[in-house]
């Protein structure tokens, strides 16, 4: 009952506001240079999209994940067992049931892969630049324009764009330190317009480090950022930009509800006790390496360590009034290891376990080009996005050969492995096609019609291990999309869109097709097909002075869903099932409204309400699996958030709230996590009076105010078909109250 008056609440907000709509233009301008807009809402668009700015982001305690900062839009489940949002192991968001690897991610229009784990063909956010530069965020929740280089977006898409150099010489200097040893600098320089030639030149620098919240370890990051930005003539401009991330993080310990409630929520693994490891790695192998408890209750250590390079070169010119053209080349290199201290190897002659990795290494490079053509009432758009990703990825063993105390470092690279379990090398080639018009019937009324055609194939070498050398594609000639918006006034919209979309194979042997057997890849690559999506939405906004909101109602139908059920434990790697097994129906309605009551005060609320059930039941093993009208799993069917923010120019202080309704972690709803709702808050002050610097900001911030225990990530080792015993690992704990200070100094 309460959840359906904090719903009720917020769509009467809605409701409220509507005689307000019928206002001149000249409070329509009014409106938009009073209103401090909390989340951006995009007009003239023929889908549901929202926005954030840098300056939201700011608000957040220092090195946030932009992922994060959007958790506030409708529809948007993000969790993380960090309090920060950026722990890649744990970072999750779903949006309409769609979960990240079935999502679209790109910055400055560049392709970010699926930005799941172990990511075969991009990187996460985190590692592609700085919170602290990132100038905007859009979310598309439906289907993303036809031009995003992305052919994992079967639901919603995700842009980020950078900031450019400052046309004024100045700096920027933060220092930020909190709960768990929290250090975090972050420096950036603006040259400005340098000589005739009004050459723009940004450098920015961070260094941060933390300890887990639990457990022992730290995570750390460097990261190094140039971008350049040339204009040519009045009309045209280069822009170059290049990002480097070093990054190493421990891991928490994947839990159970058995787990937690024999050990209690704090659990995590045995580091730096090397004693305990060994005995219980000792214990493992006298069971047989049959009994759970002592096998996998907690590990020696685990961490994950990333180094990438991403790097583009961008050109655009504006031919005439009505021709603008536009090309991007862009190159990424990552080298990666996933460490795990396994029982269930021993080193020869040492301790009774060894450090099993998992390795990648990603060369990818690409072009996308685009053109737009205005002609009357038209406006036609194009373009091409090619691309050539070569992934290299291995599962090696590494010694422990001493018995009285550890040998590896988890936060390097290791060298001199014992034993290569397997090595595979994939290729994959990418060629997108789009065209679109956007017909301007009258003032009010548009319509957008077009269809992006992709084809990609993926081909995997076999070095070391079970043969899948082998090739398989998937083509789409016709994914078509077609949209209308119409104003009713000058402060109302209506909008409404369809879209189909595919999602290309994954090219890893953890993931996609390559990740079954030898036999298995050779069944299924000829009768295997890519996972569709058909999305429908209609939508509303509104303006005022006071008021900014949207009403939106959406049907997804997604079809050919692929399913990989792990077999055993996940994080012991045993090979999956991979298979087409019917669709999933996705119906909801999402609603936010910003609200100015008076000066320097903005609130903002946000509700979605999801249903995401599968269609049809599947067979494994000749057994049939009744998932027919189950929820998908982490995809709640109700969250509700809300923002109160002051800030005068001096003075500032924000609170949000975030309630996210019960969670399934089996496809056959026989195991859920409980609704949760955090609570964080920030307060702060800049001086603007000193002479030698612009501003001085200092700021504290918490997190998860309440203190309260919950469940954040759910399938963190993936998702099982029951879970009757808690004891599937696959939970992380959210991370309890945190306390961050900054000191921001802009000159």
């Amino acid at each position: 009952m309460k959840n359906r008056i904090v719903v009720a609440g917020v769509l009467f907000a809605v409701q409220a506001s509507l005689p307000l709509m019928s206002q001149d233009s000249s409070t329509k301008a009014q409106a938009e240079e009073k209103l401090e807009e909390i989340v951006i809402f995009s007009r003239g668009v023929a889908r549901q999209q929202q926005s954030l700015g840098s300056e939201q982001i700011a608000y957040l305690p220092a090195g946030t994940s932009p992922l994060k900062a959007i958790e506030k839009l409708p529809g948007v489940n993000f969790q993380s067992a960090d309090p920060f949002g950026a722990y890649e192991w744990s970072a999750r968001i779903v949006v309409r049931g769609f979960n990240q690897n079935q999502m679209g991610f790109t910055l400055d229009g560049i392709p970010l892969g699926d930005m799941s784990y172990g990511n075969h063909n991009g990187l996460h956010i985190s590692r592609a630049i700085p919170s602290e530069l990132v100038a905007r965020v859009a979310l598309s929740q439906g289907a993303g324009a036809l031009g995003t280089a992305s052919t994992s977006n079967l639901g919603g898409t995700i842009e980020f764009l950078s900031a450019d150099p400052a046309e004024d010489f100045g700096a920027r200097i933060e220092i930020t330190g909190g709960s768990d040893k929290t250090q975090r600098g972050f420096g950036v320089l603006n040259t400005g317009a340098i000589g005739t030639a009004g050459t723009r030149l940004l450098l920015g620098v961070v260094d941060s480090t933390t300890d887990k919240w639990k457990g022992f370890g730290e995570q750390e990051q460097k990261l190094y950022t140039v971008k350049i930005v040339q204009p040519i003539g009045d009309t045209g401009a280069v822009t170059a930009y290049f990002n480097q991330s070093k990054r190493a993080e421990r891991d928490y310990q994947d839990m159970s509800y058995d787990i937690i409630r024999r050990r209690g929520a704090n659990w995590d693994n045995f580091a730096p006790n090397w004693d305990a490891a060994v005995r219980a790695a000792t214990s493992c192998a006298a069971s047989g390496y049959s009994n759970a408890v002592v096998c996998d209750d907690a590990y020696w250590d685990a961490a994950g360590i990333r180094e990438d390079q991403i790097a583009y070169i961008g050109y655009q010119w504006s031919f005439s009034d009505s021709l603008q053209f536009s090309v991007k080349t862009y190159l990424h290199t990552n080298e990666g290891m996933g460490l795990w201290g396994t029982p269930y190897v021993p080193t020869p002659g040492g301790a009774p376990l060894s450090v099993r990795t998992t390795e990648y290494d990603i060369d990818r490079k690409g072009s996308i080009l685009g053109l737009q053509w205005t002609s009357g009432a038209h406006t036609v758009d194009a373009g091409v996005w090619l691309e050539q990703n070569d992934f290299g990825q291995a599962r090696r063993f590494y010694p422990e050969s001493n018995l009285l105390g550890p040998t590896q470092n988890f936060t390097d690279f290791l060298r001199d492995p014992l034993l290569t379990q397997w090595e595979y090398k994939f290729s994959t080639r990418t060629t997108q096609f789009h065209i679109a018009d956007t017909y301007s019937v009258s003032d009010a009324l548009k319509i957008n019609f077009g269809f992006k055609s992709m084809k990609v194939e993926n081909t995997a070498s076999t070095v070391t291990g079970p043969n899948k050398t082998g090739t398989i594609d998937a083509t789409e000639g016709f994914l078509p999309q077609l949209g209308v918006t119409y104003d009713v006034s000058e402060n109302q919209e209506i909008f409404g869109q369809f879209a189909r979309n595919a999602r290309a194979f994954v090219s890893a042997n953890t993931a996609g097709p390559f990740s079954t057997t030898a036999a298995g890849f050779v069944a299924i690559k000829d009768v295997l097909e890519p996972e569709t999506s058909d999305s429908l939405e209609f939508g509303y906004r509104f303006r005022s002075a006071e008021f900014e909101g949207s009403l939106t109602a959406y049907r997804v139908g997604f079809n050919d869903r692929l399913l990989a059920i792990q077999q055993g434990p996940g994080i012991v790697g045993n090979p999956s099932v991979l298979a087409n097994v019917g669709g999933v129906t996705t119906v909801g309605v999402e609603a936010a409204l910003n609200w100015r009551p008076v000066n320097n005060l903005t609130l903002f609320a946000s509700a979605a309400w999801n249903d995401s059930t599968f269609d049809d039941d599947y067979f494994t093993n000749g057994t049939r699996v009744a998932v027919s009208l189950k929820t998908v799993p982490d995809a709640p069917e109700l969250m509700v958030r809300g923002e109160v923010a002051y800030d005068d120019g001096n003075f500032f202080a924000r609170t949000d709230f975030n309630y996210v309704g019960e969670r399934f972690y089996t496809f056959l709803n026989q195991g859920s996590v409980d609704s949760y709702t955090l609570i964080n808050a920030s307060v702060g002050y800049r001086v603007t009076t000193l002479d030698f610097i612009k501003d001085l900001t200092i700021q504290a911030s918490v997190t998860n105010v309440t203190d309260e225990l919950y469940i954040s990530t759910v399938g963190s080792n993936g998702f099982v078909n029951a879970d009757p015993s808690g004891t599937t690992q696959t939970l992380l704990v959210g991370a309890p109250a945190q306390y961050f200070v900054s000191l921001k100094v802009r000159f």
